[in-house]
């Protein structure tokens, strides 16, 4: 427990550095920032995006891609650890559906990584579909894993504390 808690602080410590950075990177072209930009898919959508960011808003999305390694390391971890923790409580199909994705979640990591190698081309100015296509290649299953293991955490905790209570 002490080291889910150590994982979780310094994810929501690094997330929340994260999110500063990138806060001033959503304009009309990318509404969601950084997140438009991994699921851009395609050159024109990624360069729509490039063109809506001054030099600045550029410099901050390398510090983001920069950051987001970091956080990659860290964002894992923690839901390894809330998926375990929750399959350890609920027991049976749903303790292996728990393991199931915390294995899931270690996936996540080097999805992120070759997605953020991709967009540092595509912000270095790689033309072509082949970077942005693959950067939301690996963005939608790394979104799906994360979003599956915080829902498992989230319901099953949840059930798990009532089932305790009753």
């Amino acid at each position: 427990m002490r080291a889910f808690v150590a994982a979780t602080l310094v994810t929501l410590v690094v997330g929340a550095g994260l999110a500063l950075v990138a806060a001033p990177l959503a304009t009309a072209a990318a509404p969601q920032g950084i997140v438009s930009f991994e699921l851009a898919g395609n050159a024109e959508s990624a360069g729509r995006m490039l063109a809506s960011w001054d030099e600045g808003q550029r410099i901050r999305m390398g510090i983001a891609l920069g950051a987001d390694y970091l956080f990659l390391l860290v964002y894992p971890l923690s839901l390894v650890l809330a998926c375990g923790l929750v399959a350890e409580r609920l027991g049976g199909a749903a303790s292996r559906a728990g393991a199931l994705l915390a294995w899931g979640q270690l996936a996540a990591a080097p999805l992120d990584a070759v997605e953020n190698a991709a967009l540092v081309q595509v912000l270095l100015g790689a033309t072509g579909d082949a970077w942005p296509a693959l950067a939301r290649a690996c963005a939608v299953p790394k979104f799906a894993l994360v979003a599956l293991g915080l829902a498992y955490a989230a319901v099953g905790g949840a059930a798990s504390a009532l089932r305790g209570r009753a």
